[in-house]
């Protein structure tokens, strides 16, 4: 993790959960900046290594997406590692489910990537940064279909990160570039994740978790960790985490 002193990582989603989890192991080696700030303050009153610096950003809004690149540009030169965590879901079906909450869900878990992949590679390219790092925080759901069907149009914008994951690589080949590209997918995480997707139904929210065993938000910024961690002429292309067993197996 040497090569990324003094280097500039750009978390979304870094408020609580998995987000919060990668910002803090990051600086060891959201939008709600108040808990960013506490974040920081904790980080800061430790012996890390590194400096945590909030940033209030609604990725639903591509010009507030391209301010915070602006302001990243201004204040620290850009970006060189961008891990896209920010995701949403809503218990939306194909057959019932609202417009409203479909285009959410695209915009964040999408389109915001997407954005932010774009800025963040024009971050590093105009700056000759040829090994730099871009990482997806995805999901299971991403690679398989759960019989579930409150989750398959979320399942659906997964997918979507996938085939995305898949076609930067291509195209950073395509440009001779160094600049790697990774897939993180995790199963079931100890998060917030499911009291949101369940905010009215608690008893719903609480049974998930008792019928499925779940990896750690750490566990996820490890794997980050390890991933970054990597010598430069190694590309690490997809982790998976098997739920219950906290076991992963990595695609290499």
């Amino acid at each position: 993790m040497q090569r990324w002193k003094d280097r500039v990582a750009l978390v979304t989603g870094a408020s609580v959960g998995i987000g919060a989890a990668i910002a803090a192991e990051l600086v060891r080696c959201a939008r709600d900046v108040d808990k960013i700030q506490k974040l920081a303050a904790e980080c800061q009153s430790s012996a890390f290594a590194g400096v945590l610096v909030p940033f209030r950003c609604d990725l639903t809004n591509e010009e507030e997406i391209l301010s915070m690149f602006a302001a990243i540009k201004a204040e620290h030169k850009g970006v060189d590692v961008c891990i896209n965590n920010a995701g949403l879901a809503h218990p939306q079906s194909l057959l019932s489910g609202k417009t409203s909450s479909w285009k959410n869900m695209m915009d964040v878990n999408v389109l915001a990537l997407s954005i932010c992949t774009h800025e963040a590679y024009q971050s590093m390219k105009e700056r000759n940064v040829d090994d730099g790092h871009i990482i997806h925080v995805n999901s299971l759901c991403g690679h398989r279909l759960i019989k579930f069907a409150d989750l398959q149009f979320y399942t659906a914008t997964k997918y979507a990160v996938t085939a995305l994951t898949e076609a930067l690589k291509q195209e950073l080949r395509g440009e001779k570039s160094h600049i790697r590209a990774t897939c993180i997918s995790p199963g079931l995480v100890e998060t917030k994740f499911f009291s949101r997707f369940y905010c009215n139904d608690a008893q719903k929210s609480a049974a998930v978790h008792t019928n499925c065993k779940a990896v750690e938000a750490v566990d996820v910024a490890n794997a980050v960790i390890y991933v970054l961690g990597a010598p430069p002429h190694v590309q690490v292309c997809d982790i998976f985490f098997d739920q219950g067993s906290k076991a992963c197996y990595f695609i290499g």
